[in-house]
């Protein structure tokens, strides 16, 4: 008997090989007696992290640095992310690499994106590199670039204006003025997968394509929680305001982090009515099709000129296994 569609396998952003125990960074002397044998994982003005680069290719690991190369103590502006193996690791963002040479790469949707060698090192995106790094890897990069982007956005309090400074080692903002603290922030998206009612897991998936997306990119459709609403409604709610298609028997699949600036995504599966018109969002939704099973297989094969999602996204997994049962 046919079963509902499952994910196989984490999604490449949600690995996680470090212990981030919140009482690890608030013993800061603990952290600072630690500091010279830690090492540290350097963020570039656009979030570029570095990868060792070769003949041989690209690795699947982070270049990281001697922590004692920054000081004796941690800068003030150090993020720690966590400890592994008897080892601290920590970030410092805004280090851009010296003399590099642009080069460029295929990204989203195979649009090409400009990465920088330098040193022996490439300097790559996490949306387009994460899923080629270790699980260690995968998850130092995801939680430094979220945490950096947070930092962007938290420089003022939200109560009285004031200017903030950063606590606990990266993990709190606090008011210089009214002493109010602030926490990292993350907004809940749900993305979801929507086939037809043939069979379990029906024939056709339903995938739309925004306008700024590179000819031939389509992907599940998702959108931002909105307040007071529960996830399983905004799924209904915004596959009804992007095609025009009502959903039922929705059911969650998974979660990953998307720091992109700051989300998390949420991963379902819903069946609708393929007979029913779609009626794309205005502005928002270039175009909507049904896609066989049989097209989103050969696309993953490279015989199909439809682009799907870059291997880092959730919507990449939940197609694939969607695509394979």
């Amino acid at each position: 008997m046919s079963v509902p569609f499952q994910l196989s396998d984490v999604p490449a952003l949600s690995r996680v090989a470090v212990d981030r125990h919140e009482a690890l960074r608030a013993d800061a002397e603990r952290l600072r007696a630690r500091w010279p044998n830690a090492r540290v994982l350097l963020l570039d003005s656009k979030g570029r992290a570095p990868v060792p680069h070769g003949d041989d290719g690209t690795a699947e690991c982070l270049a990281l640095r001697p922590a004692s190369d920054y000081g004796d103590v941690p800068p003030p502006e150090s993020i720690f992310l966590g400890e592994s193996g008897g080892f601290d690791y920590w970030a410092l963002a805004d280090r851009d690499a010296t003399g590099g040479e642009a080069v460029p790469m295929p990204g989203r949707f195979g649009a090409q994106v400009e990465n920088v060698v330098a040193d022996g090192e490439l300097w790559v995106g996490l949306r387009e590199h994460g899923a080629d790094l270790d699980d260690a890897g995968a998850g130092l990069f995801t939680t430094a670039l979220a945490l950096r982007n947070w930092h962007r956005r938290a420089r003022f309090c939200v109560k009285c204006g004031g200017a903030t400074e950063l606590a606990q080692f990266g993990w709190v903002s606090r008011c210089s003025s009214c002493g109010r603290e602030e926490y990292p922030r993350t907004d809940p998206a749900v993305i979801c997968l929507v086939h037809d009612d043939r069979g379990t897991n029906g024939e056709h998936v339903l995938l739309a394509r925004q306008p700024q997306w590179p000819r031939g990119g389509y992907s599940v459709l998702a959108g931002f929680v909105e307040a007071g609403e529960s996830l399983e409604s905004c799924v209904a709610r915004e596959v009804r305001e992007e095609v025009g298609v009502d959903v039922r028997d929705i059911r969650y699949l998974g979660s990953q982090p998307w720091p992109f600036p700051r989300s998390i995504m949420l991963g379902f599966a819903a069946r609708a009515d393929s007979s029913c018109p779609l009626q794309p969002a205005d502005g928002e939704i270039e175009d909507a099709q049904w896609f066989s099973r049989g097209r989103v297989r050969a696309a993953f094969d490279g015989d199909d000129p439809l682009r799907l999602p870059g291997n880092s996204s959730i919507a990449r997994v939940m197609l694939r296994d969607w695509a394979r049962a």
